[in-house]
């Protein structure tokens, strides 16, 4: 028997024996449908579309074998209630960003973004070679969720505000729509944070139920049109240097396919990680050009000294969020200890290339 068919026969008997003790996935024949629930609206730039490469992966690689079927947010479940979703059984799968979840453990918002903390390069690096996978599996298991990687938006930025923000005052009063450790770092500052889907922040900019929003960068956020409320694009951010997407699948699911199937859905995850990345970064430029030339949108950096006093406000907000409980603080400590050792090297490699390139004009 050669390679191929011995996988895929596995595979097939892993499945079938999955069928006499779940009800969901739907198996049929030694097939099985994947029901994946995701936070972004239908075919969204970059975030709809890295599920959607997913699973057209997954049926290519296995033959039709495994499908996976997507479900914008709001189509089956509400956007930001994906891990409901699959720890009741409603979906076998997620898309999403972790840090909506906080709120069921603090330790979820690290596997996202953290104020001040990793670029994308330097999270995948924590994931893979730092320990951090086996915290966010430590972290699933208590809601019954396997979790791989499943995309990177790239380095953001600051976000839309009705008036330029200048100093640390200007953010006292503010309501801005900003998730995960970065809002608490703007209610630390004085503001108020306010969590919502990404279909929902043009409306809450344009009715004042927020004076600012964020939400990834010059080509997710032309795409929703907030050049249409205000001119004030703010750089860069600090809330989330490299922000990692999440495929969540039921870990009764995952336990349920053979070890080639495992081995295949976590190398297709990772593939749709870098390609994603790869696509932010490649439209991004073009994206501002439009924002700028088009739409008059006006570039505003944030001052050293406006930024220094929100770095002190992170710190001691990943310091309190580091203490929720004891697993939580294995994951801080870990994010910690690693963050040393990333910025040693990036500082050298990144920022010590980057900042000599700057010398020459290739234009």
């Amino acid at each position: 028997m050669n390679r191929r068919s011995f996988l895929k026969n596995a595979g097939v008997a892993g499945t079938a024996a999955a069928a006499s003790t779940l009800a969901a996935p739907a198996i049929a024949q030694g097939n099985m449908e994947l029901k994946l629930v995701t936070s972004w609206p239908k075919n969204f730039p970059g975030l709809g579309t890295a599920p959607e490469n997913f699973a057209k992966m997954v049926s290519a690689a296995t033959d039709g074998r495994i499908t996976v079927k997507v479900f914008a947010g709001g189509e089956l479940v509400p956007p930001l209630k994906c891990n409901d979703a699959v720890q009741e059984g409603t979906a076998e799968m997620y898309h999403s960003a972790d840090y909506y979840y906080q709120g069921k453990s603090q330790a979820y918002a690290f596997f996202t973004a953290v104020p001040f903390g990793f670029r994308p390069d330097e999270i995948d690096a924590w994931i893979h070679h730092g320990g951090g996978q086996a915290l966010w599996d430590e972290v699933g298991a208590n809601f019954g969720i396997k979790h791989m990687v499943g995309g990177n938006s790239g380095s953001q930025m600051g976000g839309w505000f009705r008036q330029p923000v200048t100093s640390l005052d200007d953010i006292k009063g503010l309501k801005m729509r900003i998730p995960g450790l970065g809002g608490k770092v703007i209610e630390a500052l004085g503001g108020t944070s306010v969590t919502l889907a990404g279909a929902e922040i043009l409306p809450a900019l344009q009715s004042g139920t927020v004076d600012a929003a964020e939400w990834v960068g010059p080509w997710n956020d032309l795409a929703f049109g907030f050049y249409k409320v205000t001119k004030y694009y703010h750089w860069p951010g600090f809330h989330e240097p490299g922000s990692l997407l999440s495929f969540g699948i039921s870990t009764k699911v995952w336990e349920s396919l053979s070890d080639s199937d495992q081995a295949l859905l976590e190398g297709l995850a990772a593939g749709v990680n870098n390609m994603t990345l790869a696509e932010f970064n490649a439209n991004n430029t073009q994206a501002l050009d439009t924002l700028l030339n088009e739409h008059g949108v006006e570039l505003i950096e944030f001052g050293d000294d406006l930024y220094k006093g929100i770095g002190e406000a992170s710190r001691d907000v990943l310091a309190a969020a580091g203490g929720a409980d004891d697993l939580t603080k294995k994951v801080y400590e870990s994010f910690l200890d690693f963050r040393k050792k990333a910025l040693r090297w990036s500082d050298l490699s990144d920022r010590g290339y980057m900042n000599k390139r700057a010398l020459t004009d290739f234009s």
